[in-house]
């Protein structure tokens, strides 16, 4: 059942967002949130609703960029990693060892931001490139003027929350954990009964350490509180009463299913056509100018999350990630603090749950 709010609220201000041939009407949303039995959308400042949140299996996250690209927006990267402190910290106290974070932002953006990203333990996996093609730039740019070659990519940055027990990296608390039992290391390798893929694989301390699967770790801690030292008993254990479970053990990873024959480059056109949302009377102007395509979104929350998964889209914009959510059976919580764009995306949200009905 679709929901607008139409409670008494203090009134929002509106906003301009672009210049010159870019700059848009100021417009106030006659409501400021949005929702169906999947999307949950406002226009405010996420920080303020992040508490309301339910805890999320992904964040998808397309803020500053430093380009003053939209309202709030910093001049500059270097006013980047103080504008994501305060959400990245947030971020981080809602987390679970499954939640993922997607960071989109221009590469100069990304760099300035990933020291604040590990400060608060989000782990670095992956960085992928959104390549626009030429056809993004239309022969329109004097390279002799910008001096370097014309940029035609973005970059969606892939991160995890670090999961730890005892304050200790899951790779350190099983190495930990088998040296309590006062086994030999090779005994894990009997324990799982390879050759000596434990101890090089899920004992080792350095890059070349790999997540044992569930049925791999029960053996471990199964063998270790069965030979073990007495003494030490339960091993493997983060109450001090029982070992975790092979389930339990997955729960301490984020989730993963890569899309068959998807990539790190994405070669994916610019959004143009039915797809990008425009101004009525506008002659076809788009509203938002960096609009992201449903099919990337796809891509990151399906591979990030199962049906049921909650979504966060803390810089909404036109809400792409909740749209894309919704389509997949995922709930989505966004904000968005420019009533401009607010205003858009009610319409555009309005515009989807009409085409796409849920059954």
């Amino acid at each position: 059942m679709l929901v607008n709010d139409t409670k008494e609220k203090k009134p929002i201000p509106t906003s301009t967002v672009g210049r010159g041939k870019n700059a848009k009407i100021n417009i106030a949303p006659t409501t400021s949130t949005w929702s169906d039995e999947y999307i949950q959308a406002e226009c405010g400042d996420s920080l303020l609703a992040y508490a309301n949140w339910p805890t999320p299996t992904t964040i998808v996250s397309d803020g500053a960029y430093g380009v003053l690209g939209f309202e709030g927006d910093t001049s500059d990267h270097l006013g980047v990693p103080e504008w994501y402190e305060p959400h990245v910290e947030a971020w981080a106290k809602s987390a679970t060892p499954q939640t993922t974070l997607w960071f989109w932002n221009s590469e100069i953006g990304w760099a300035a931001a990933h020291p604040i990203l590990e400060k608060y333990g989000w782990r670095y996996v992956n960085a992928n490139v959104w390549n626009k093609g030429k056809g993004h730039i239309a022969g329109n740019v004097n390279t002799q003027k910008i001096r370097r070659f014309p940029v035609v990519t973005e970059v969606c940055v892939q991160y995890v929350f670090e999961a730890r027990l005892d304050g200790l990296l899951l790779k350190e608390w099983l190495y930990r954990e088998w040296k309590r039992t006062g086994l030999p290391m090779k005994r894990a390798n009997d324990a799982c009964g390879v050759k000596d893929a434990a101890v090089r694989k899920y004992l080792d301390q350095g890059h070349l350490w790999y997540y044992p699967p569930a049925e791999m770790f029960e053996r471990m801690q199964s063998y270790a509180n069965e030979h073990g030292n007495p003494a030490g008993k339960p091993y493997f254990s983060t109450d001090g009463k029982r070992p975790l479970t092979g389930l339990e053990w997955l729960g301490l990873r984020s989730k993963f299913n890569c899309p068959h024959g998807v990539t790190n480059v994405w070669e994916r056109n610019a959004l143009r056509g039915n797809e990008r949302f425009k101004v009525n009377g506008s002659n076809g102007k788009a509203v938002h100018l960096n609009q992201k395509p449903l099919d990337l979104m796809s891509y990151i929350i399906e591979a990030s999350t199962d049906k049921g998964d909650v979504v966060w889209e803390p810089f909404g914009g036109l809400f792409s990630a909740s749209v894309a959510s919704r389509r997949l059976g995922r709930k989505a919580f966004g904000s968005e603090i420019d009533p401009t764009y607010f205003h858009y995306a009610r319409e555009r949200l309005t515009e989807e749950s009409r085409q796409y009905p849920l059954l």
